[in-house]
């Protein structure tokens, strides 16, 4: 395995930009061409350390998620309600990654294909901003089936590796009539299953590629996506009381051209 210190530098990436409009997984690739850290091994390290951050958002709204355990009259957001819109939002991505997973694994992990998603990632976050209306959903409990099954069809974008399922998400959101922080905030819950799934599915396809010596290197690369995420996702939240996603827009535009000329095919 790579030396640790590697897996400290991947840790904090994925920490940092898995829930914010940036592309966790275009990040990886380009920290993984610059570290000389690639191949299937680095691939599904990269996945395996996603559980970190998963477990930061589980940990950050564990009362959200206890709550979809038992219907609560007073939260829309709970019980059998909140988990089938948290399937509505799931099940469009499930059934597109299931069919094209092969295809995106061999055609989209790539610092190009990652520069062009960054690129038009960026320019639908400045659209959406632009076209902006007035909210009408306010709080998690105003979430409605609809609203649910669009932003899963937003989710799909994500599945081109580049594109940020942070941003897919909270823009889709924002685009049928939810508040900036809800929609943040929903895409956070909404995550869990689908990156649960995600990272399931292709860790079961290649776990043998560890052997008991990486188990520490791993552990390293899952602490610290947790510490960074979960700093990453308080931080996220506040911001989004002071501004809008623009700033992210524009650093996706500068990052994108310089992925394309600095980082080979």
């Amino acid at each position: 395995m790579a030396p640790w210190y590697v897996a400290v530098i991947l840790g904090l990436v994925e920490g940092l930009t898995e829930f914010l409009p940036v592309s966790s997984t275009g990040h990886l690739i380009l920290a993984g061409h610059a570290l000389n850290f690639t191949g299937a091994k680095a691939e599904t390290f990269d996945i395996a350390i996603q559980l970190g951050a998963i477990l930061a958002v589980a940990v950050l709204y564990r009362e959200r998620f206890f709550g979809l355990l038992r219907t609560d009259p007073l939260r829309r957001f709970s019980g059998t309600r909140g988990l089938w819109l948290l399937f509505l939002t799931t099940l469009p991505a499930l059934i597109l990654g299931f069919f094209a997973h092969g295809f995106i694994k061999r055609h989209l992990f790539g610092p190009h294909s990652v520069a062009l998603a960054l690129g038009v990632g960026a320019l639908l976050i400045l659209v959406v901003e632009m076209r902006r209306r007035r909210p009408r959903v306010y709080g998690l409990d105003e979430l409605t089936p609809g609203l649910a099954l669009g932003v899963g069809l937003f989710q799909c974008l994500a599945l081109w590796p580049g594109f940020s399922r942070a941003g897919a998400t909270i823009m889709g959101g924002m685009f049928l009539g939810a508040e900036r922080k809800v929609a943040a905030q929903y895409s956070f819950l909404a995550a869990v299953p689908v990156m649960c799934a995600a990272v399931g599915y292709d860790l079961l396809k290649s776990w043998r590629l560890f052997t008991a010596e990486d188990v520490v290197f791993l552990a390293i690369g899952f602490v610290i996506s947790f510490v960074s995420a979960w700093a990453a996702v308080k931080t996220f939240i506040a911001l989004l009381s002071r501004c809008t996603l623009k700033p992210f827009a524009w650093y996706r535009l500068v990052l994108a051209p310089l992925v394309w000329w600095f980082w080979p095919a």
